[in-house]
């Protein structure tokens, strides 16, 4: 179990509140929370554990009921885009055979609406690791320097704010394991911490100018730029593009190259592309492709 939400309690309390999921509004728990889009949460059994608004909570899904504790009904439908109608998003995203056959696969995977701060430093840390490091590295900064918190769901520490990240010692950083890391994450936290505003700044900005500014922040290159405004910003015209897109892109819609390396260029190229084929909820498109990604690129480089 992870340190930032130990629970006190290891099952749902049979007064928990529930959530009656609309026929036509599909979700899936367990995809949406394991996709890779968020990192402080863990599964035990079919019972989730993590954070909502900085407070641990504990969440269930048995078909179209959804059992919880720890936040609020309202906090719950915000954070898993329960408000968006997913069905009229994928056929936004055009008449398109390969994503189609994704949702159909993956029906119910929605993007989660995350604190762009916290997805900010989440990102930072998920260069070049794998999804349990990232866990590894969030779960060592929230019990090092963050508050305690506590609740029906059990109790854990908050995602620190960017001025104490700032001013966390050198042997603190150390311990988290961020590796090179580190220093990107200190002077992120450094300009967050004197820029109060930097978030609504950077929410009412034209997509590119955005885009611009977040690659200001120390380590925040193209793709960890794109992946922030999708899932911290919830600019659903964003389409990052990592190793598997790539494959993905150049496999089924003759986009890219499969060389060595994944060039600037290529990268805009792909993204472009992404951007003007599925519109605005591209990056809805992105993470049903993704999640169907082995699929995809089995049975289409066999034709």
């Amino acid at each position: 179990m992870s340190e930032h939400v130990v629970p006190e309690i290891s099952c749902l309390p049979s007064t928990s509140p529930t959530y009656r999921l609309s026929p036509d509004q599909p979700f899936d728990l367990d995809p949406t929370l394991s996709c890779g889009q968020v990192f402080r949460w863990e599964r035990s059994g079919s019972t989730w554990y993590g954070a909502i608004d900085n407070k641990p909570v504990v969440i269930r899904q048995s078909g179209t009921l959804l059992t919880y504790a720890g936040c609020s009904e309202a906090a719950l439908i915000r954070y898993f885009g329960l408000d968006v109608d997913l069905e009229a998003v994928l056929r936004s995203a055009g008449d398109d055979g390969y994503l189609e056959a994704a949702a159909r696969r993956h029906r119910g995977l929605r993007i989660i609406r995350q604190d762009p701060w916290e997805c900010l430093v989440s990102y930072l840390c998920a260069q070049n690791t794998s999804i349990p490091h990232i866990q590894r590295m969030l779960r060592n900064l929230c019990s090092r320097a963050g508050e305690e918190v506590c609740g029906p769901a059990g109790t854990g520490h908050a995602f620190p704010a960017a001025e104490v990240v700032a001013a966390l010692p050198a042997e603190e950083k150390k311990a988290c394991a961020f590796g090179y890391r580190a220093g990107y994450i200190h002077r992120t936290a450094e300009a967050v911490a004197v820029d109060a505003q930097w978030s609504e700044r950077i929410r009412e900005m034209e997509y590119e100018d955005a885009r611009r500014e977040m690659m200001r922040f120390p380590g925040v290159g193209p793709k960890v730029a794109d992946c922030i405004l999708l899932f911290g910003f919830q600019r659903y015209e964003s389409f990052p593009v990592d190793v598997w897109v790539r494959s993905i892109m150049h496999t089924c819609y003759g986009v890219g190259s499969q060389a060595r390396t994944l060039t600037p260029k290529e990268y805009e190229t792909i993204r472009r592309f992404g951007q003007r084929y599925f519109g605005l909820y591209a990056g809805y498109a992105q993470e049903y492709l993704f999640a169907d990604r082995e699929h995809l690129i089995r049975v289409n480089r066999v034709k």
